[in-house]
């Protein structure tokens, strides 16, 4: 780690409180609850679709049969 830092510019000293502050910050939680969050929107979306796609096939299914199939020579 240090040396990647060194290689950045960063000093040892500059490192550590670099990481320190990461640690510290409230950017890790947040974005874990926003991706939490985004998982269960997409959860709920993808319910929602798959409900709505049986639904509507269903009544295409519903429609074709009603039709007349085409083959009658007027």
């Amino acid at each position: 780690m240090a040396a990647v830092c060194a290689a950045m510019g960063f000093g040892k000293e500059n490192a550590m409180n670099l990481i320190k502050r990461f640690l510290q910050s409230e950017d890790g939680p947040t974005a874990t609850e926003y991706a939490v969050m985004l998982a269960l929107i997409i959860i709920v979306a993808l319910t929602a679709i798959s409900t709505l796609g049986e639904k509507v096939q269903s009544i295409f299914t519903n429609v074709e049969g009603s039709l007349p199939d085409g083959s009658a020579a007027g």
